[in-house]
Formats: C-alpha cells, structure tokens, sequence
C-alpha cells in the first residue's frame, strides 16, 4: 500500500568539547592557555528530492543521527565541525512535531530543505577563558548537546487536478484513459486503495501537461476517517481544481454528488471551495444516456460545469481534460502554508449549545453542525436523513431530548428552520 504516513526520530550531533591546554615551548616555562574550541554538531536537514513520490524508505529506517563535532586541539585548533545529514523526503511532505502538533514545515519545491534538528555549539576551549586576572584557567566547556526531535511525516500528492467520486465511480479507469498511469482496475467498489498521479498530454507541440490525482472513493463519514477517507481526503487539499466522477449506474448520481461534496466541506471547507467539473460516467451504456438530459439540467441549475463521458469507450475525455485545463489557468494558485491547520477527526473535538429564542424555539450553534445544516440539499430525502445521522453523531438528538424537545418544537439550526419530529 501507499506509504504517505511516517514517524521518524532525528537527532543532531552534540557539539565538540573545548581543550583545556597550555603551550609547552623550549624556554617557555609558564606557556600561556592554547586549548582551542570544539567543533559544532551536524544539523539533521529535511530536503525534497523530486525522484521520490512515496514515503517508504522511512519503513525500514526511523531514527537519523548526525555525527558529532570535533574536540578541540592544542595551539588554538579549533575541533571540526560535522557535515549536516541530509535526509530526503518526497515533494508534498508535511512536517509536524509529533509531541506538540506543531508544523515545522511544508515542503513541496525540489531541493527546498528545512532543518528540524540543530547541531550543539562547539564547547569552548580553555583560551577563551584567560584574562588579567585568571591567565592560566583551568576552565572549558563541553560540547552542547545536540536535539532529537520526533516528527511525523505526512505526504500529501501534489496534482493540478483530483479526480473524486464514490467507490466505482470509474475514477481509476478515467486515469489510465488519459495517462500512462496504471492503477488497478475491477468492477468493484475500492479497487483504489491509494492515490494514483498520472501526466496527461494536452498537446504535443506545446508539451503542455496535466497531472491529475485519482483519489480513492469517498464515502458517507470519511471526514470522521470512516473506512479509508479520513487517510485520503488529505490528498484532495493541494489540488486545485476538481473532476468530480458520477457513476451514471448510480441509483441516484445527483445524491451521490451531495454527499461527496459535504464530506469535502465538513473535513475543511476551502475544499468544497475549489472550482468542479462535474462529469458523468458509462455514457456508453443506454441507461446511462437516457438520464443524461435531467442531470445535466439539474448540475446547470446548481451552478456546475457539466459533461458526458465514457471512461472505457474514450468517448468525451479529451474534451473533459481541456475544460479542466481551462479552469486549472482560471484558478488562484496552490496556497503554501507557513502554518497548515492540523486536522483531526471532525467530530472529534466538536462542540455546541442549545439556547432558547424568544419566541420558544430551540436553537443549536455550533460551527460544524451550521456547516453540515449548509452543506446539505434538503429537496432530498436521503440528504436529511443522512443530516439526521449527524446528528446522531454528534449528540445533538440526545442533548435536545434531555431539555425537552417535544413533538413539533421548531429547531434552528443557523439559517435553517426545522420542524421536531421523533
């Protein structure tokens, strides 16, 4: 499987002690101090090397060590100092303190490089401790030592364009149709258990290219990491512009879309910000065809940019990856963050209250559950029962009955008004 996920220990070096000596000369009988300065320790480097897409070399090896500094010599020698180890990381690689959450760094540029760990300052030597009133100290320092820090590692694929949809969508064969991408590929949902990058070649005169991300299929709950989604949706983030994948066999392809879309939105919102191109998949198939037209009429009047394809056929695809070009030259820029949000199961840490209006209606606040209220299409049933499972989830349900939520009670939840039923 992908390795997109490391824990690694780095240490630095200590720095080299400071030598404690005096100068022994012929006929110089009281030689002044000479001890010279230790050296300092090897910082240990992160640096991005572009031949790596995959964190697996850290599978086999988790701990780093840079060397030590030298001691310091007689007759002022100052100790050597240690080269700094370099340890390679692929583009996309997020680094945290494992201890603390903190984000050290966000690399993504060939041969970008941070240190995570600093080498200990050289110690000083006895010389530099003489003065008028000690000229012959028997004084130096020892070497500092150096730091070891944990970290957690964790690649995020950088692709101008990522392919999402629910399981069996048709995501991967979509991929290998305009790529030289080979991921697997079988009529059964999560086929994809890790994110697929290909290069797709727009035009052969130009070499202009495409690099799209086939992720994996989301499901109800991946933003809470149910199933694999929670491991995935981390991927979608550096992409800058969606196909969003509807399986035209789907009992409901425009149900599916919702859901895809409010899983994005509740594990961070930016990503149901990103500009989508919404295509429908097995045109090829009769059935398919037929229901083409109200979709079609229904994602226009949603606000999307729509299309008809056929993965296996080829039928539509070279049209889909200009249209996703154009809107890839249309959209801002990958941000890089100097601090990424650390993300964590979104229900994990959520909170809210319920508070009483003035006309006795109940009123839930809380960010996440007025992001879900948002995020869901009330004209279908499936949508509100699956906000009711949230919630469920949340404690929502369970909190509004101990204050006495009764039959026909009106709850607010943000802009929306609803009627209480059991």
């Amino acid at each position: 499987m992908v390795f997109d996920q490391a824990t690694i220990i780095v240490r630095s070096g200590d720095g080299g002690d400071g030598a404690v000596h005096f100068r022994r000369e012929k006929y110089v009988p009281r030689g002044g101090p000479d001890g010279g300065d230790g050296g300092r320790g090897g910082d240990v480097i992160l640096k991005v090397d572009p031949k790596l897409n995959t964190l697996l070399h850290f599978a086999t090896k988790r701990r780093f060590v840079a060397k030590n500094g030298g001691r310091g010599g007689r007759n002022h020698m100052r100790g050597k100092s240690a080269e700094p180890l370099i340890v390679p990381v692929a583009p996309g690689t997020v680094v945290r303190n494992a201890e603390t959450g903190e984000v050290l760094g966000d690399l993504v540029e060939p041969g970008q490089t941070l240190v995570v760990a600093r080498g200990g300052r050289g110690g000083r030597g006895n010389a530099r401790f003489a003065s008028s009133r000690n000229q012959t100290p028997h004084v130096g320092e020892r070497g500092a030592p150096g730091e070891e820090v944990t970290l957690t590692l964790e690649l995020k694929l950088i692709a101008d364009v990522g392919i999402v949809g629910v399981p069996n969508a048709g995501k991967s064969t979509l991929l290998a149709s305009v790529t030289a991408a080979k991921p697997k590929i079988a009529p059964y949902p999560f086929t994809t258990l890790q994110p697929n990058l290909g290069v797709a070649l727009l035009d052969e005169r130009s070499g202009e290219t495409l690099v799209l991300a086939d992720i994996p299929g989301l499901i109800e709950g991946a933003h809470r990491g149910v199933g694999l989604g929670f491991d995935f949706l981390r991927h979608v983030q550096r992409t800058r512009v969606l196909i969003h994948l509807l399986d035209g066999l789907s009992a409901d392809p425009l149900a599916d879309f919702s859901q895809i879309n409010t899983e994005l939105a509740l594990f961070d919102e930016a990503l149901a910000q990103k500009p989508q191109l919404v295509a429908l998949n097995k045109m090829d198939l009769p059935e398919v065809a037929a229901r083409w037209p109200q979709v079609e009429a229904e994602l226009k009047r949603r606000g999307y940019e729509c299309v008809a394809i056929s993965a296996v056929a080829g039928t539509g695809v070279r049209d889909l990856l200009f249209r996703a070009a154009r809107l890839l030259a249309e959209a801002p820029p990958a941000p890089i963050f100097d601090e990424l949000p650390v993300y964590r199961p979104a229900f994990a840490d959520d909170e809210f209250t319920i508070s009483r209006d003035p006309d006795g209606a109940y009123r839930v606040s809380g960010k996440k559950i007025e992001r879900a209220a948002r995020m869901t299409y009330w004209e279908y049933d499936e949508a509100v029962l699956r906000f009711q499972r949230i919630l469920e989830a949340l404690g929502v349900r369970r909190e509004l009955e101990e204050v006495g939520v009764r039959e026909g009670d009106t709850v607010r939840i943000g802009e929306y008004e609803l009627e209480w039923s059991d």
